[in-house]
Order: C-alpha cells, then structure tokens, then sequence
C-alpha cells in the first residue's frame, strides 16, 4: 500500500482475513486453552458485582416483571452474541472484535474500535478493583477486622490511596505473567466458586419462597420492563471475552462460538434462578425494596432468611471472588487486543513482544497494570465507568456489521458456525445497539468524543503511516468470486 493513494482508500483499507488467521498460527501465543476454559473465561467476565447489587435497583422499576427483563436484554445481547460466534469461529485470533473490523469494515474502524476498548477495559477494570476494596471489608468486618478508610478508599472519596484495588490489580497481572493455562485454571477455580455462592443463596432464599410475592406480575407494566431491561442489559456485558482467546485456544474454531453462546446461556439461567428466589423471599413490589441497600441486597436477603449473618458474610465473599475473576479476565482481553494492535504496527512493538518461556506478552501486561493500578489508587471513578459503556456498544455494532460484510466479500469462506436467520440477526443487533446508544446519558458522549479526538491524533500521526498494510508487509485481496450458478 502506497502513502500516495487518497485519504479514503488509506484508512478504509481491509486486511486480509485468511492472512490474520495465518499469522496467528505463527503469532508467538501458546494454544493452551480447551472449550472448559474458554467457557469459564466468559461466565467469568460476565458475572461480577452486577447480579450482587442489580437486583435490588431493578426490581422496583419493574416488580415481579423483572424477570422478563432479564430474559429481554439476553435476546438484545444473543443477537451479537451469535454474531460474535460466528467471527470468532471464522476469524479465531487475540484481537477479538477489533481484528474483525480490522477484516471486514476497515482499518479506521478497526482503530477506533480498539481504541474504544482501551478506555473500555482499561477504566472498567478500574472501577472494578476500586470495587473490590469495599467489598473486602465487607467480608472482613463478620471477623471484627476492617481495612483503614484512608487505604481503601480513593482521593474525593474519604481516602489517600486504595490499595486493595492496586493488589487486586498486580495480583492479576502476576497470574497473567505466568501464562494464559494459568491464568485460566486459577480463573476456573474462581468461577466455580461465585456460582457455587450464588446457588447457595437460592437454596437458603427458596426456603423461604412465597409464591404470592409474584402478585402483581406487572405492577409498573411495559415501561417498567423496558426500564429495568436498560439497566440489566449490563449485567451482561462480557460474554465476548472468549473471543480475545483466539490464538490461545486449543481448537478455536469448535470451542469459541460454544464458549461464547453457552457462557449466554447459563448465565442467563443463574440471573433467573436468583431474580426468582429474591422475590420469592422478599417480595416483588417496589416498596419491598425501600430501606434496603442495594449493593448488598442478595447478602440482606440471605441474612433476614437465615436470622444470621454468616450467610451474608459467605455472599460477600462471592462478591469480592466475582470482582477478583472480572479484573482477571478483562485485564487478559485488554492485553490481547493491545498485542494484536502492536502487531498490526498501529501501536509501537512493544505491545508485541512475548516471553519466550511463558508465551505471554510480557511489556503489555506491566504497561496495563500500571495504568491500571494508577486510576484504581487514586482517581475516583463514579460517572466515568458508566461512560465508557458506549465502548462495549460500539464494539457490539462492529461485529454484527462486520458479519454482513464478511458475508457479502467472502461468501465462501470456510465458517465453522453461522448466525441463524441471516442477515435478520446481524440487522437486530445493529439497531438494537444504536437504540442503546441513543439512550446514553450525554456525559457518555462527551467522554466518547473526547477519548476519540486523542486516538484520531495517535492514528493519523502513528498508524497510517506505520500499519503493516501501510507498509506493503501484508498482501492486498479481493473478494470470492459468485458461487456458480446452477440451472
């Protein structure tokens, strides 16, 4: 590729697709990972403190009728959830949703995608492990021990620095370092355990269960269900975590759309089973929830059934068990992108480079980490989390976008799942993602804006000029011809 070609063809220039998948086979990651773990990567991204403290802020905008809510943002994220799997089967490498806008849509589409993802993983990570702090005490106040408010706490909010969110945070990274088989056994322990937990509150919770709770279903009507559907929608957020795996699955093609829509699927049967044993225990009409504290409702719950704490202790437990797996799995998603980035040449090489002995990129992980453990110490993170939700949208609109295209430029191209209904589902998910877009809070769209003003900087002052198609390193293709057409 040529500097002197216009503007536009530079920056919607399209990397081969059977290229990347090429040179992930050769990419320097290990291939450790069995579909178990991928599985277990997702449900492990997905469910952290959202189903502890969603419940007791859903509920009362949509009563009994919350459950319908769940079941509604499952099919809103099933729609690029399958999307999802049938990229991730064609297209099996670490970049996940910015290698596919990378093969499909483009390189300024696969830039601000991963640059979106940056702010996503990065800041999410973040608030996470500021999270986790709280929590710790939590569970550590049912022994009478608690960790001092001026180090567990940020800056502007009571504290000087939270060091449980640094800990969290380098702890993780010492995981990683050791290698992605590691990192995945350590990750499965903890996933198995935090829904060991959440079964144990639905075992105590339905002790107590009172069928008339449900009554009535729909006390706030519609509107209510589409009102606490936004809300939960979040709570499932990270089923495409399996994806960033690509390169390091054992056989990526079988494993990763299973991993991706299964993750879906149980943790969609999790949030049910405990939405139902909730309102069967404490009710399901809005002022069932006034007085009560929403960030430890499923702890309060446990706690009024068994007239005790110990269960709520042991609730909380999960919760800080959650945390610990999110910012595990996230941090390892945003090292993968970061490499597949630096491999591309859009990011300096440094992101790429994998120790020989561990196979895991190595500066990546200390780079992510520090920044990290910076913003989780000392910046108090509130409204700024929630704004980078439109990073996860993006990426989700990317790849059922990239789904129609891939379809329409490599109509033959071998796929090992395709998505159902085609191009309806893509289509879905395109518009359903707009639709929550649109309905973002306007302090969303000024962080947006602003973290995409600085990557358009580094883009068209870094990248252009040094990607590897830029540089004539990868080959130019065009699409497959027609099918034959039989008479």
């Amino acid at each position: 590729m040529s500097s002197s070609q216009p503007l536009v063809k530079q920056v919607m220039r399209v990397k081969n697709p059977d290229h990347i998948v090429e040179e992930a086979d050769h990419g320097g990651l290990k291939r450790s990972m069995g579909l178990f773990a991928l599985l277990m990567f997702s449900v492990g991204s997905i469910i952290g403190t959202g189903i502890f403290v969603i419940l007791g802020e859903a509920i009362p905008k949509a009563g009994p009728a919350v459950i319908l809510s769940f079941v509604l943002a499952a099919v809103v994220c099933a729609f690029s959830a399958l999307s999802y799997a049938e990229l991730a089967g064609t297209i099996p490498v670490s970049g996940s949703s910015y290698s596919y806008a990378y093969a499909t849509l483009g390189e300024i589409l696969a830039w601000v995608c991963g640059w979106c993802l940056m702010l996503e993983y990065g800041v999410a990570v973040s608030a996470v492990a500021v999270g986790w702090g709280q929590y710790l005490n939590e569970f550590l106040s049912a022994f009478g021990l608690a960790i001092p408010p001026e180090f567990a706490q940020p800056p502007g909010e009571g504290g000087v620095v939270n060091i449980p969110a640094v800990f969290v945070v380098v702890a993780c990274m010492f995981l990683l370092l050791r290698g992605a088989s590691e990192s995945a056994t350590m990750n499965n322990i903890m996933v198995i355990l935090k829904l060991g937990i959440l079964l144990f509150f639905c075992a105590v919770a339905f002790t107590a269960f009172d069928g008339g709770n449900f009554q009535p279903f729909m006390p706030l009507g519609i509107a209510g269900i589409g009102a606490a559907a936004g809300q939960v929608f979040f709570s499932y957020i990270g089923f495409d975590a399996a994806s960033t795996a690509g390169e390091e699955a054992k056989n990526p093609k079988r494993d990763l759309p299973i991993a991706i829509i299964g993750s879906l699927i149980i943790v969609t049967i999790m949030y049910l089973l405990v939405t139902v044993a909730a309102i069967g225990a404490n009710g399901g009409q809005p002022d069932d929830y006034e007085g009560q504290s929403g960030e430890a409702i499923l702890a309060s719950i446990a706690n009024e059934v068994t007239g005790s704490t110990w269960a709520g202790t042991l609730i909380a437990l999960g919760a800080v068990i959650s945390i610990f797996s999110v910012v595990l799995v996230t941090m390892y998603g945003q090292t993968r992108i970061l490499f597949a980035m630096g491999r591309d040449g859009l990011l300096p090489k440094t992101f790429t480079k994998v120790n020989p002995r561990t196979q895991t990129p190595v500066n990546n992980t200390i780079i992510v980490t520090v920044i990290i453990s910076i913003l989780a110490a000392f910046i108090p993170l509130g409204q700024l989390a929630e704004a980078t939700s439109i990073g996860t949208l993006f990426a989700f609109m990317i790849v059922n976008a990239g789904v129609i295209s891939l379809r329409r430029s490599r109509p033959n191209m071998p796929r090992s799942f395709k998505t159902p209904l085609y191009p309806i589902t893509p289509i879905l998910g395109v518009i359903g993602c707009l639709y929550l877009i649109a309905s973002l809070a306007w302090i969303t769209w000024v962080v947006f804006f602003a973290w995409l003003a600085v990557g358009m900087i580094i883009y068209f002052t870094y990248g252009i000029k040094r990607s590897r198609l830029a540089r004539g390193e990868a080959d130019d293709w065009t699409p497959d011809p027609e099918p034959p057409v039989v008479s």
